[in-house]
């Protein structure tokens, strides 16, 4: 189980959630991204995020039409996400 605390932009509060890792996140469209891809390797019990991020996701899935692999987008900087190496979304052709 984890604590999902989500900062409303429309209302400008925090909410909080109780989730297992097989269920969706808040606001996610369609179940497609569970609390278990948000996490990642994360062992943190306690998970952030903003209304607006979910909106972004919802609309980026809708628009690429297949499943993204999350991978370390959402993890701390200090747990290892972040880096270039690792990140399928932080990908540059350059």
């Amino acid at each position: 189980m984890a604590r999902i605390l989500v900062y409303n932009n429309d209302t400008n509060r925090m909410e909080t959630y109780i989730r297992g890792e097989n269920e969706s996140m808040p606001y996610n469209t369609n179940g497609t991204l569970k609390v278990r891809e948000f996490r990642g390797s994360s062992k943190s019990n306690i998970l952030w995020t903003t209304r607006n991020t979910m909106r972004a996701w919802n609309s980026t899935r809708y628009l690429y039409g297949a499943p993204i692999p999350v991978g370390f987008a959402f993890k701390r900087s200090w747990e290892g996400g972040h880096s270039r190496a690792e990140s399928a979304l932080c990908r540059s052709g350059f």
